[in-house]
């Protein structure tokens, strides 16, 4: 990538930033395909989708992009409502209708149907992992800055050593994710995503679990925004199957098979 594709990324990335922290939903739906997502996730999907989702965890809005990234895998018309898998056995559709209803996934507009087809999913994986990476990033964010602020003792707690370790765990789980994230997974695709769905998942909610510790009392007011991330990576990491239920399923795949593949080489 030369310098010119570099400044145009960055100047898009800035844009699409302000527009989802201005807008949500359908809304936001709408200024997408005015920037051009269709044409983004057609042209140039493979840097599209970490930037666009990661963007949606960091910025903590929605939108329905997700079908369309599992549609462009399953060769369906754009704009279509797919059924997507639910940790459980469950399905969801994404239903603005029903967003009343749907309070109990962290304000998605995820609604439970009884069944679904059979979408390919390695895309669609990976943009979730991005957008639980981009949420996990957000709760590192709020609890580095609280660590700083915070002062105990005469000192801010930051200079803690357990609130270090915190700290640190869950950067050394963000950037685990993302190395798994971006492995290409061109000979293992569905293992790879498979994989880096959970690695992400597993990221988001051990920064769920330390950035609460780190944040104390205050992290459980509603008035906060960690609740929020927080709500959205418990969410996140069941669509598509959770961390524990994809981690098991490739166990079992690879036990079967009775060999691991190279997935990268070091």
């Amino acid at each position: 990538m030369d310098r010119s594709d570099t400044e145009s990324l960055s100047m898009l990335e800035d844009g699409l930033r302000k527009t989802m922290l201005s807008t949500s939903g359908a809304e936001l739906d709408a200024a997408l395909g005015e920037l051009g997502w269709a044409d983004m996730l057609a042209d140039m999907h493979e840097a599209a989708i970490p930037l666009v989702f990661r963007l949606l965890g960091e910025t903590g809005s929605h939108a329905s992009i997700l079908n369309d990234v599992v549609l462009l895998t399953s060769n369906g018309e754009l704009g279509a409502i797919p059924a997507l898998p639910y940790a459980g056995g469950g399905w969801v559709v994404w239903d603005y209708a029903a967003a009343d209803e749907s309070s109990a996934m962290a304000g998605l507009p995820l609604r439970r149907v009884d069944e679904g087809g059979h979408p390919r999913l390695p895309d669609a994986r990976r943009a979730v992992g991005w957008w639980l990476v981009g949420s996990a990033t957000a709760m590192l964010n709020l609890a580095h800055r609280h660590a700083l602020d915070r002062v105990q003792f005469g000192r801010p707690i930051a200079t803690f050593q357990a609130v270090r370790h915190r700290l640190a765990e869950t950067l050394v789980a963000i950037e685990g994710a993302e190395a798994a994230l971006s492995l290409p997974g061109e000979d293992n695709p569905d293992l790879t995503a498979l994989l880096a769905k959970a690695a992400a998942g597993k990221a988001a909610l051990t920064a769920a679990k330390h950035c609460q510790q780190v944040l104390g009392g205050i992290g459980f007011t509603a008035e906060h925004e960690l609740h929020h991330h927080v709500k959205r990576a418990m969410v996140l990491d069941g669509l598509l199957g959770s961390s524990k239920e994809l981690t098991r399923r490739a166990g079992a795949g690879l036990r079967a098979r009775g060999s691991a593949p190279r997935l990268a080489t070091l």
